[in-house]
């Protein structure tokens, strides 16, 4: 195990800061006085850079990666979800991938993972330890049904890895308890994955949009028909909202 610690990451992104970035990064991240990411706080850090910092560091132990998602910093905690992320790519035995899908959750829970860029570049990966697993809707709802944000995110987003398995009905399922969310981060969400499940199976998704499409936000909607052609978009956006 690496003997590196979470002030050495912290060090090594913070080289690649870019002062200039950081306003940019705070109105993208919508980090303003009742906005959802509120009090955020950016150093100027650059995704790939992140990356390759992170691919250094790729060996750092838990305690640090707890570290780094604790930080207000986003790239810090950025930087120890793709960590996390990469250990559980590149873990050999079950009881490891467990381990790390644990540690995700319970960062999760706790609020860490605590924007659309931190849960897109997570939820995905780590979400294929539940394929095959019986709790595995169950999980998913239950975090769909939740009053945070973010924990309804990953319950959507989670349904990505089942997706590119070849599973679709948990989209449908998680996409369908969510049709009802207040807040447009998720209706981009639900409209995402249900795009994805339609690059599998277009006529699932005809399917779903032919029970649903008059009580979809139009946000999901849009995201959702995306990929069809101009004719058949149109149909579907005009078609009587309840």
């Amino acid at each position: 195990m690496s003997h590196e610690t979470a002030l050495d990451v912290e060090n090594a992104l913070r080289a690649f800061s870019h002062p200039d970035k950081v306003k940019a990064y705070e109105w993208f991240f919508k980090t303003g006085p009742g906005q959802y990411g509120e009090g955020d706080v950016f150093i100027g850090v650059r995704v790939p850079e992140n990356r390759s910092v992170a691919k250094r560091f790729r060996n750092i132990g838990e305690a640090e990666i707890t570290e780094l998602t604790h930080s207000p910093i986003h790239e810090l905690r950025q930087c120890g979800l793709f960590i996390l992320v990469d250990k559980f790519k590149r873990a050999k035995t079950e009881s490891a991938r467990k381990e790390h899908f644990d540690h995700y959750m319970h960062l999760v829970y706790e609020g860490r993972v605590n924007n659309w860029d931190l849960v897109d570049a997570t939820a995905p990966y780590l979400g294929a330890w539940l394929i095959g697993r019986a709790d595995a809707l169950g999980l998913m709802s239950s975090l769909a049904a939740s009053e945070k944000l973010w924990e309804r995110r990953v319950g959507m987003i989670f349904t990505f890895a089942f997706i590119r398995a070849g599973e679709l009905e948990p989209t449908f399922e998680i996409a369908k308890q969510l049709l009802g969310d207040k807040h447009d981060l998720m209706h981009k969400a639900v409209g995402w994955m249900l795009r994805e499940a339609g690059k599998k199976d277009l006529e699932a998704l005809r399917a779903f949009l032919r029970e649903f499409t008059p009580v979809m936000p139009r946000t999901a909607l849009r995201y959702a028909i995306e990929k069809m052609d101009e004719t058949e978009r149109k149909m579907w956006m005009t078609i009587p909202r309840a």
